[in-house]
């Protein structure tokens, strides 16, 4: 099947609901719900994950034979199949959220085994302290970025020099590792992130005017909704950081993790498809002459 054909297809869907819902609201109240609306449907994996670990934690007997981590894994691993058979995903989608899961649960066993938090219920599908399903929620913050770079029609401009993103995504990935042994430079990070994205708007098309933000505060924004993701995942005991309760809140020193993590799975989705950059300044004019939502074919710009 052509590539443009598929691609027509996998937007169907999102195109008959928003449809439906701008021809029932006026502005600029439509503009926000499309705006709400459009970020719940970018984060639809990471949702369903979120609402099935509350739900099973409302909902499951410890006594029963089959374990809670063993369920999650088999509903994250059924919605991932559901998504591409549904074609909610592109399989270039597909190959970014794969590779940030491998990159999520690397991080999963280093920090699990070094003690900074654990997952205490039992579980059949569990390596090395770590539930599988683990590497699904690393993977649903990569679906989301994929995702909502097509849905808004997303530009990045102007974006650095792509050795110097992924310079500084592998700094921080290995920060994460590193400063369990030596000096924690996240401060130093976050400060590479301002000056090397300072410059960078996140261009985006909400309805039809285009809008957009610096990517670091985009970047800040996302940290924030993941933040509070985590603390629903340590309220149900799903996971729990050293030393922490489930009714206590997670440390907002997580939240400068979220932030800087994001950029490394945001040069993670770069490695896989490229057409949302560009190394120019570019214009609304621009932006607005652009087609909305073309085609995520792999594309490498100009240093």
């Amino acid at each position: 099947m052509p590539q443009h054909h598929l691609h027509k297809q996998n937007l169907s869907i999102e195109r008959r609901l928003g449809d439906a819902v701008r021809a029932r609201l006026p502005d600029p109240f439509g503009e926000l719900v499309m705006f709400v609306f459009k970020q719940a449907w970018a984060c639809l994996f990471g949702g369903l994950l979120l609402a099935i670990i509350i739900t099973t934690k409302l909902a499951w007997n410890p006594d029963w034979a089959f374990q809670r981590y063993d369920f999650l894994f088999l509903f994250a691993i059924a919605t991932q199949a559901l998504f591409l058979r549904l074609k909610l995903e592109t399989w270039e989608e597909a190959r970014v959220i794969l590779l940030f899961h491998l990159t999520g649960t690397a991080m999963e066993w280093f920090k699990v085994h070094a003690g900074s938090w654990g997952y205490p219920e039992p579980g059949l599908f569990k390596l090395m302290g770590v539930p599988l399903f683990s590497g699904f929620m690393y993977a649903s913050v990569g679906s989301y970025i994929a995702r909502v770079i097509r849905i808004f029609s997303m530009r990045f401009a102007p974006y650095p020099p792509l050795w110097m993103t992924m310079l500084l995504a592998v700094a921080i990935y290995v920060n994460f590792f590193a400063h369990h042994f030596l000096p924690d430079i996240r401060l130093g990070l976050f400060a590479a992130t301002l000056i090397l994205y300072a410059r960078t708007r996140v261009w985006f098309i909400n309805t039809e005017h285009p809008r957009w933000m610096p990517m670091p505060l985009a970047a800040l924004l996302s940290s924030f909704a993941l933040w509070l993701a985590e603390n629903v995942g340590t309220a149900t005991g799903t996971w729990l950081y050293s030393g922490q309760i489930p009714s206590k809140t997670v440390s907002l020193a997580k939240l400068g993790s979220w932030y800087l993590l994001l950029y490394v799975a945001f040069v993670t989705v770069t490695v896989v498809s490229r057409a949302a950059l560009s190394p120019k300044r570019l214009t609304a004019t621009e932006i607005r002459a652009r087609p909305k939502n073309p085609a995520p074919t792999p594309q490498r710009p100009k240093d």
